[in-house]
């Protein structure tokens, strides 16, 4: 069932045409990512969809029902609402119908066959399942924890920074789940566990979702299909990020033959994909083959458990230092630098070398140290005790603030002090526009003044005017932050075939893995790790790590008579034997179906004979009954294995 329509739109400002005659459906449980350059139009759209903003020409239908909510970039709060206040507040509406609910309980308990009150009971009932509604003083307690708000639950939230005030009003929004939730970029100043943590609710609570974002993982997580603004126009693709970026190429393939740049981005971005997923996965199986063998059996042997525990530390910090004496030079050296402030150490007793070709990635939690250690190293800021010692070479540093950047001066004249219009790119000659055109400049930006751009623009103007630099080293403080994904694309190409080290600050986790062969670990309390794995990677690990920490807790709670081992099965059941005989040809029925369907939104003739919309929902419909099948398939598999031993 389709919530909102547009038929027909066009939107212009001024002479600025964004939307051209477009048409967009959004449909119930739909979590659709909208993408494309910056300036193109996604805010708009989001707007138009919401009914925040009218189109020019052409009409929006949604239902006077319809509840639509959208997360505001400078969210507003009553100065004496404490941030626990502020969502509880949002919240008033699904607390006042559990209340409804507790007292139609008590009356029915007195007259249960009452038709009224047995119709008033079903409809509140519905509306407390439709918002997820049972546990919901839990879920507020769990927001505030992991959106790391506890601390500051009775503080009024108009003090937070902007970053704190937008996740108070991001956790409202999850909670009250309206109808529609309008996201706009709702991973900026989150960090990884923070978005992990979001991935989970959302298709937890199965949101209908329109968002915006840069973050590639985020979209593949979360969303069912991605919308791309491209020359004023929509084009939908079903599937998450790496379904876009394959339909998106064999797309670019019919086309002519000015999409070749555009093409071999896509093709690196997709072969990337698959040879770092296949490579995970290869590395993942002996991991997960020693969990599944040894779960079981650690329920009855705690130190099963921490032998586990002690080979996934040591998989996790695998270090791969550098023995003896390295041909690379030595860029930086720290030798037990502390620093911290009033009772809190952000950085203790780290002890790093940096060498000539390092690609380092610093990541962490918000507030743990990470662009506080770029700053040390710059000479910003001076450690509590220890010594950095660095050698001779040249930094480039990029951070938010931009101050390599004039906003009095044109591009040209940033790029071309000395007049002209040629630049030294690593060694080349370069004409400026061809130069300035590969990160998505056309060539009237050429005389504009660098004030009158927009926020994204400027970081593409910094990070193009960082790469002509001389330097040896650069030294990146969030470098993807209001980008679009193209240009992300065109920043990961530069940062690969850049030849000296690099040592940036990230949460975008697509970015990390494509980049960084070297991961610096800010686990707080002063804690840095070091490890050569992909983040994802080590993410994974550090969650199978945290399963067998709630595992050892469980042990340690059990009763003696509890954790003994239950009397043992020597057969299968008879519903057992049937499902290891049917459940294969169920699941070959299965995959048929899905290998159909998939052939069918690769042909243009067949999903537009079937309709885009009918073939997602029973692909979806098919892929949870595939799933579901072959879990089961895979525990009796199991169970037999066990029996034969």
């Amino acid at each position: 069932m389709a919530l909102v329509d547009l038929f027909h739109i066009k939107k212009e400002y001024d002479i600025k045409l964004l939307l051209d005659d477009i048409d967009f459906h959004l449909e119930e449980g739909e979590r659709i990512s909208i993408v494309g350059q910056n300036g193109c139009g996604k805010s708009t759209l989001m707007k138009i969809v919401g009914g925040l903003e009218e189109p020019s020409e052409g009409k929006r239908v949604a239902g006077s029902s319809v509840q639509i909510e959208m997360l505001q970039q400078h969210p507003r709060f009553e100065a004496h609402l404490s941030v626990r206040e502020a969502i509880e507040n949002e919240l008033s509406a699904i607390q006042e119908v559990k209340k409804e609910y507790d007292l139609l309980t008590e009356q029915l308990s007195a007259d249960f066959e009452n038709p009224s009150l047995l119709a008033a009971h079903a409809k509140v009932c519905a509306y407390l399942d439709h918002h997820n509604a049972w546990n919901l003083d839990d879920k507020i307690e769990r927001v505030l924890q992991e959106f790391r708000l506890k601390p500051y639950e009775h503080r009024a939230a108009v003090t937070l920074s902007g970053g704190e005030q937008r996740r108070v009003a991001l956790a409202s929004l999850i909670l009250k789940k309206p109808d529609i939730l309008l996201l706009d970029e709702p991973t900026n100043h989150l960090d990884v566990y923070m978005v992990e943590f979001l991935e989970e609710m959302l298709l937890k609570e199965r949101c209908t979702i329109l968002f915006i974002s840069h973050d590639r993982h985020f979209i593949d997580q979360v969303a069912t299909r991605v919308i791309e603004v491209e020359n004023q126009k929509l084009v939908s693709y079903q599937g998450g990020y790496q379904s876009f970026l394959h339909q998106k190429e064999e797309r670019m393939h019919s086309m002519q033959k000015g999409h070749e740049n555009l093409l071999r981005l896509l093709k690196q971005e997709e072969a990337w994909l698959r040879k770092g997923v296949r490579a995970r996965e290869k590395r993942n199986q002996g991991r997960k083959k020693r969990v599944f063998e040894l779960r079981d059996e650690a329920k009855t042997n705690p130190t099963l458990i921490h032998k586990m525990k002690l080979e996934l530390e040591r998989e996790k910090r695998h270090f791969n230092r550098d023995e003896g004496v390295s041909n690379k030079k030595m860029l930086f050296e720290l030798e037990n630098v502390t620093y911290g402030f009033s009772e809190k150490k952000l950085i203790k007793d780290l002890t790093i070398r940096i060498l000539q070709k390092d690609k380092i990635a610093i990541v962490g939690y918000n507030g743990s140290g990470k662009s506080t250690l770029l700053k040390l190293m710059l000479g910003k800021l001076q450690p509590g005790s220890g010594i950095i010692k660095q050698g001779d070479f040249a930094i480039g540093y990029f951070d938010q603030h931009r101050e390599m950047l004039d906003d009095e001066k044109s591009l040209i004249e940033t790029f071309c002090p000395d007049g002209g219009d040629i630049i030294n790119v690593q060694g080349n000659n370069m004409h400026l526009f061809g130069y300035l055109k590969s990160f998505l400049f056309p060539k009237e930006f050429l005389d504009k003044k660098v004030g009158m751009l927009s926020g994204g623009e400027k970081n593409r103007v910094a990070l193009a005017y960082l790469l002509t630099q001389k330097v040896d080293c650069l030294i990146l403080d969030e470098p993807t932050n209001d980008l679009d994904i193209q240009t992300i694309n065109i920043l990961e190409e530069k940062l690969i075939h850049f030849p000296g080290a690099i040592l940036f600050v990230s949460h975008d986790r697509y970015f990390i893995d494509k980049i960084a062969s070297k991961l610096l670990i800010f686990k707080g309390e002063g804690i840095v790790e070091e490890s050569h794995q992909s983040y994802t990677e080590y993410l994974e690990i550090e969650k199978e790590i945290e399963e067998l920490d709630s595992l050892e807790k469980e042990m340690k709670t059990l009763k003696p008579q509890e954790s003994k081992p239950a009397k043992a099965k020597t057969k299968l059941s008879y519903k057992e034997l049937e499902d290891l005989k049917t459940l294969p040809l169920k699941i070959d029925a299965l995959e048929s179906q899905i290998d159909t369907i998939h052939r069918c939104l690769n042909n243009p003739e067949c999903y537009q004979e079937k309709g885009l919309q009918q073939l997602s929902k029973e692909l979806t419909v098919l892929q949870d009954e595939y799933d579901a099948l072959t879990e089961r398939y895979l525990e009796v598999l199991e169970l037999q294995e066990e029996l034969e031993k």
